[in-house]
């Protein structure tokens, strides 16, 4: 088992300006996570409006969403190796600036195709600094201190995805589709003038061999397997490009994990999920994205299909959820994390997950009043807000310093790949279950419900087999005291310590 990571020296803690190393991760981070998981909802309530301004049809306009996606899976496999080549702040800061600029270039677009070229860019960046960051945090944050840290990330995780059909739909409304993309580009740049400012420069590793066998296969794979659950709910399982890229890309992922496992320096290291707790917690999130964008989907659907609310009216709806996760993510980063210890705090997460969407996809066809429904969102994003939290802090609990950044690779798959399966999920349940019948649109949902909520029980079960002794490392002590205080330091508090106090009496 590979040893814990430990936390960076104290000097490089601080960025040369006095800011703390720990805060200027944060920022950076938090600011360009929010940006690109943001841009995977806020563009979808834009489509027709996009689709109307260059005169395409609408089975046309889904390849600005599907792009996106598309480039995000092509440029992570790559992601761990660039951090630990030119070193984190530089990659990082790239990265940043190369989705701001994506975001900039698709506001100017002229046409569909300039705008599924810039959207490329953006995904590009986006799928970079994921993993970038994620290396970076492990490494700036002490095992012990990540529960606190993840309680900041989860805001982005999940205030990002709720928080973009809303935004989308004001701006679109009140302003016009192209400042969905500006609107990223104020952002994008303070991050990356206070990451310059404020990071610290990490020494880059020693160069390894850049492993393009592993890239070439990976990249691909990714790519045509977020292709084939993007589009096939709306172009169908079973036409000829959709099949093609769904088989395609199984069989490049396998050929990846049979040469990756062969490679001594792999690209995609396949070895970290040997690790059983690193494994155990990669699962759960991967399993938790599917279900969160999923439900999310579902639902947005539901209340505009049966309920006759607009975009933005649905979007305003669900953000009970983004609250739930924001307050559920403090809880744990402050209490529930220590106390029920990672195992059961992980099953809490994802059996509450279930539970909550389960119960909606039953109450929602008796046409209940709307307060309860948000009581329900609440009570998801509280439940989900536990996972993000502790499969952030948990799962890196054994894996090596060395090995973070391409940890952090296989854990940011995983989560872009569930985010995106389980739309395609959702839409496949709907329009399999709903066809046929007055209340088929009823039944529909309720199925779509169902199914997620027993899909994520694989996460309870992912859940089960994490060991509370191999993380034992990320819990936090019943009271974290701060050093530079005195009055907690007996050696420095007088009137704890009498031979300071001694000292500090003036001397007869």
């Amino acid at each position: 088992m590979s040893a814990p990571p430990a936390a960076e020296p104290a000097e490089a803690r601080h960025g040369g300006r006095g800011v703390s190393q720990k805060v200027a991760v944060c920022v950076v981070y938090v600011a360009g996570l929010f940006l690109s998981t943001l841009d995977m909802t806020i563009v979808n309530v834009a489509l027709p409006t996009i689709g109307r301004a260059f005169d395409v049809p609408a089975t046309a306009v889904d390849t600005v969403s599907i792009s996106y996606l598309v480039s995000l899976a092509v440029s992570v496999p790559a992601s761990g190796w660039l951090g630990d080549r030119f070193g984190g702040k530089r990659t990082l800061l790239t990265a940043v600036a190369v989705f701001t600029a994506g975001s900039a270039l698709c506001g100017t677009a002229t046409s569909l195709g300039q705008l599924v070229v810039f959207r490329v860019v953006q995904g590009a960046g986006g799928g970079m600094l994921a993993s970038v960051g994620m290396a970076m945090l492990l490494r700036a944050f002490a095992p012990q201190e990540r529960v606190r840290a993840s309680a900041v990330l989860s805001i982005a995780n999940g205030l990002a995805p709720t928080l973009g059909p809303v935004l989308g739909g004001i701006l679109v409304t009140q302003v016009s589709w192209r400042a969905i993309f500006y609107v990223n580009v104020p952002v994008g740049v303070f991050a990356v003038v206070f990451g310059a400012l404020f990071l610290h420069s990490r020494p880059a590793r020693p160069a390894e061999r850049f492993d393009l066998t592993g890239f070439l296969l990976a990249a691909s794979g990714f790519a045509l397997v977020m292709y084939g659950v993007s589009a096939g709910p709306e172009q169908g399982w079973r036409t000829a490009p959709v099949a093609g890229a769904l088989a395609c890309g199984a069989v490049l992922v396998t050929a990846t994990a049979a040469v990756e496992l062969r490679s001594r320096t792999p690209m995609i290291d396949v070895r970290l999920l040997g690790d059983r707790l690193f494994a155990a917690g990669t699962t759960v999130m991967t399993v938790e994205s599917v279900t969160f964008l999923g439900a999310l989907f579902t639902l947005t659907l539901y209340l505009q299909d049966e309920r006759g609310m607009t975009a933005l009216t649905a979007g305003l709806t669900t953000f009970p959820e983004a609250v739930g996760v924001v307050t559920g993510s403090q809880l744990a980063g402050r209490v529930l994390y220590r106390r029920l210890r990672p195992r059961r705090h992980l099953m809490l997460g994802a059996g509450g997950t279930s539970a909550v969407i389960a119960v909606l996809g039953l109450v929602l066809p008796m046409d209940p009043g709307l307060w309860l429904v948000v009581v329900l969102l609440y009570g998801m994003g509280l439940a989900v807000g536990q996972v993000f939290v502790g499969t952030q802090s948990a799962s890196f609990a054994t894996v090596s310093d060395s090995s973070s950044g391409r940890a952090s690779t296989l854990f940011n798959v995983g989560r872009r790949l569930g985010g995106a399966a389980g739309v395609a999920v959702a839409t496949s349940v709907l329009v399999t279950a709903g066809t046929g019948g007055p209340t088929a649109g009823t039944a529909g949902y309720r199925a779509a419900f169902l199914t997620l909520a027993a899909v994520n029980l694989l996460g309870l079960y992912a859940a089960t087999r994490v060991s509370d002794r191999a993380a034992a490392s990320t819990i936090p002590p019943p009271h974290e005291k701060r050093r530079d205080n005195p009055r907690d330091n007996p050696r420095d508090n007088p009137r704890k310590n009498p031979r300071k106090k001694n000292e500090e009496e003036p001397q007869p």
